[in-house]
């Protein structure tokens, strides 16, 4: 919104020379350090009263899981308040909406999307964390094929609507490099000076909308499936949307894409600042969540957080990129994919000795505090190799 109050007031604050003052609100990267720092505060400061509003509502997590080793260790940790995610999806579209320009599509897809996977998540964790003070209550939750439909819609929906957004202008020698199928090492310029290179694919919409909704729902379950342990899933989520950050201001700026060789996508630049304001609002919450946790994000928080994060790959075009950074959530998501096939199959048999994969760990002999900074200093390594990847075209 200051943004776009900037954009209306220009030709005003230049006849008054008054426009030097404010200018600085046009440089992509200070709008985004000043939404990461918003966020970071609003999750802080508020912290506090919305951790009490949650513990007066009693809304506990109570957990319980078939392992009794498992259920000893979470004792300590039992109604601890979740749906902390409510508190980091405000600060993250107050930021946003403070500090981004609010006429840019891309924008208004990422406030949707967290918007629409909040509200899921927030649903799913009332109806099971109520269900004992309702009465006559018998639904613990939404169930599974009732969220994967709202995971499914909305990743359909954007993918046509981020299609359309990146639209071939008219005139134009090729189709929308929006719309190009991004694979590992492939150059989309021959050289930073030369055309797009003829071997690119292009996506019909139906492909591109397929992908999307793949990206988007598979990201939002591994991230909630990582969600297990304190600052686990927030902490890598900050290092992540990091990364995607960077990645944002390269596909945004015509010479850095046509530099490294990548797509280059029109305005998608500014969503950087809804990476930025992401990493600063789970920054923020790892304040509280860090162990022993004063709240916990529960589906409302990670549903939301992994969704957001496949949509901006789809957008900037870089879902492979995204995959190597996120090699913890998917090694969390194909941990219970696969103990659940192979148990299935074998009539009772395990791969592991619990699932998702940190638990497993746990069950070795790792403390929980180990876990979670051994998978953050991966989740680090992952996004430098990812990054660094870009270059080796």
């Amino acid at each position: 919104m200051l943004f776009n109050l900037l954009e209306s007031l220009r030709p005003f604050l230049m006849e008054h020379g008054l426009y030097r003052f404010f200018m600085v609100l046009d440089q992509l990267g200070f709008r985004a350090a000043l939404a990461g720092g918003l966020s970071f505060a609003i999750v802080v400061a508020a912290g506090p009263r919305f951790i009490r509003w949650l513990r007066e509502k009693k809304i506990g997590d109570k957990a319980q899981f078939d392992v009794a080793e498992l259920n000893a260790a979470l004792a300590s940790k039992a109604n601890t308040p979740t749906m902390g995610g409510l508190l980091i999806a405000a600060a993250i579209v107050v930021s946003t909406a403070l500090f981004a320009d609010m006429t840019n599509n891309y924008i208004q897809y990422a406030l949707i999307v967290i918007l629409w996977l909040a509200g899921v998540g927030a649903a799913d964790d009332w109806l099971k964390l109520t269900a004992t003070s309702r009465p006559g209550a018998s639904r613990q939750g939404l169930y599974a094929w009732e969220k994967l439909v709202f995971q499914l819609g909305i990743g359909l929906l954007i993918g046509f609507f981020v299609f359309r957004a990146g639209h071939t202008p008219p005139g134009a020698e090729s189709d929308s490099l929006a719309h190009v199928l991004n694979l590992p090492f492939q150059k989309t310029y021959d050289s930073p000076s030369a055309p797009t290179s003829p071997y690119l694919i292009y996506l019909p919409m139906l492909a591109f909308t397929v992908i999307t909704l793949l990206m988007m729902t598979g990201m939002s379950n591994a991230v909630n499936i990582t969600d297990g342990m304190d600052g686990l899933a927030g902490g890598i989520t900050v290092i992540v949307t990091l990364g995607l950050m960077v990645l944002c201001f390269i596909a945004g700026f015509e010479d850095a894409a046509k530099f490294l060789l990548v797509p280059y996508i029109p305005t998608s630049d500014e969503l950087a600042v809804v990476c930025a304001a992401t990493a600063g609002g789970c920054l923020g919450f790892l304040w509280w969540n860090a162990s022993p946790a004063a709240v916990f994000m529960g589906d409302t928080g990670a549903l939301f957080l992994g969704g957001l994060l496949g949509y901006v790959s789809v957008v900037i075009r870089q879902e492979i990129v995204l995959l190597v950074m996120s090699g913890v959530f998917l090694i969390e998501i194909a941990s219970v994919v696969l103990q659940v096939g192979y148990f299935k199959a074998t009539k009772g048999k395990r791969i592991f000795r619990c699932a998702p994969y940190h638990w497993h760990l746990h069950r070795g002999g790792w403390q929980e505090t180990k876990i979670v900074a051994r998978f953050w200093i991966v989740s680090i390594l992952l996004v430098a190799v990812a990054l660094a990847s870009l270059k080796l075209r």
